[in-house]
């Protein structure tokens, strides 16, 4: 079935530094089998789309660092993200109606293909399911750390992702881990999502695996003191194209400790041969089921207020979790 209806969407564009606008879009006419989405919620990741906003995604990763549909190309104009949930509205008939999530941009309505949406699993809401692709780069760091039953675990940095690690690693059997941020609010989504809160200077040390999300050089050397004699400390910030300082000296090569990086763009090599994309999005979104993760969603936004809003957020004037789109 094609249809021509709602063939304009309104799309958010980074069109220069630090300067965002919303733009009218044509949409094509659908191509056999391809559904019609209209979006309900998209999340703005505070870190990625931080550094595409101020222009500091360096030249050598323009190309790794396309989003699945971004239009435009780097530096700016782009658009750009990668978590929207919509509803079906036209297609293939079996689909109307359905909730879906894509790694699409802000986009008021878009076309894509089956195999490029996730129908969401039962007990995971449209506005919770923006948080696949974090919760998505949570579990890919944990295949990367391998924590184990009965270890014990330091996450430094309190983001989205960090507070999802942090998630994940709590329900590992008789594991103890500590979340670290210099923010006291953390404590309390700590307490609620299963694990203890410390600031820098409470790091627990001795840890049997850490993990650092904070993006600052002082919370890369929080986990480097928190980690333990042989322990591995698995780095998740990306710093885009800022220098940061490593402390290597000191005693680094005599406790023999290991610095790992993650990124969720690949998948660990002793899982390629069995795990796809589409496999590992899949499980990240039946992990969403729990409620107590819509604490995550810090701010919510209309998409037409969004040019107006998010600066404050990607600039870090605005102390943020999980911005979040809504699209009327």
């Amino acid at each position: 079935m094609t249809e021509k209806r709602n063939s304009m969407a309104r799309a958010l564009w980074y069109s220069a530094k630090e300067i965002c606008e919303i733009r009218d879009q044509d949409l094509p006419q659908l191509a056999t089998g391809q559904l019609r989405v209209r979006t309900i919620n998209s999340a703005v990741s505070r870190g990625t789309e931080g550094l595409v906003f101020r222009g500091s995604v360096p030249e050598s990763e323009w190309h790794r660092m396309r989003a699945p549909h971004q239009d435009g190309e780097f530096p700016f104009p782009v658009k750009y993200g990668y978590a929207c949930v919509g509803q079906v509205e036209t297609g293939p008939h079996q689909h109307i109606g359905e909730f879906v999530f894509g790694l699409f941009p802000h986009q008021t309505h878009f076309n894509a293909s089956l195999n490029e949406l996730h129908i969401l699993p039962d007990g995971v809401p449209a506005e919770r399911a923006v948080l696949a692709a974090n919760m998505e780069t949570a579990l890919n760091a944990l295949w990367d750390g391998l924590p184990s039953p009965g270890d014990h675990i330091c996450v430094v940095g309190g983001g989205v992702v960090g507070l999802l690690t942090a998630y994940l690693a709590a329900r590992i059997p008789a594991t103890n881990v500590t979340l670290v941020d210099v923010n006291d609010a953390r404590a309390v989504l700590a307490e609620t999502l299963g694990f203890d809160f410390a600031k820098p200077e409470g790091a627990p040390a001795d840890q049997d695996l850490v993990f650092h999300t904070s993006a600052q050089a002082a919370g890369l050397e929080t986990a480097l003191k928190a980690a333990g004699d042989g322990a591995t400390v698995v780095e998740m910030s990306w710093y885009g194209a800022t220098s940061v300082s490593v402390p290597l000296g000191a005693d680094f090569h005599a406790r023999r400790l290991s610095l790992k990086s993650s990124q969720v763009g690949t998948i660990p090599v002793a899982r390629q041969a069995r795990w796809n994309y589409r496999r590992r999005l899949g499980v990240a979104l039946s992990l969403l089921r729990d409620p107590a993760l819509d604490l995550l969603v810090s701010h919510r936004i209309p998409f037409e207020e969004a040019p107006h809003r998010l600066p404050e957020i990607l600039t870090g004037q605005l102390d943020a979790l999980a911005p979040v789109l809504v699209y009327s």
